[in-house]
């Protein structure tokens, strides 16, 4: 589902910029904004946090066999 892939992504590079905060000490949205209580950088951090909740429920769903990779 493109929904699933589209919020793995943005839950993907969620983690990578927490990664250089704890690493780096660099937040690498607050710096494309202007700091971290401008408008737009709270709204990219609403929409990678909704994305990590929506790849909770990725843990949860059965995956059906045709989904599989076929083995060789």
């Amino acid at each position: 589902m493109i929904l699933d892939r589209i919020a793995l992504v943005l839950a993907i590079l969620g983690g990578i910029n927490w990664g250089m905060i704890g690493i780096f000490r660099f937040d690498l949205v607050s710096y494309m904004f202007n700091g971290p209580t401008v408008t737009a950088s709270r709204v990219i951090y609403t929409i990678i946090g909704v994305a990590s909740i929506w790849c909770i429920s990725l843990l949860f769903r059965e995956r059906h066999r045709d989904d599989l990779p076929d083995r060789v």
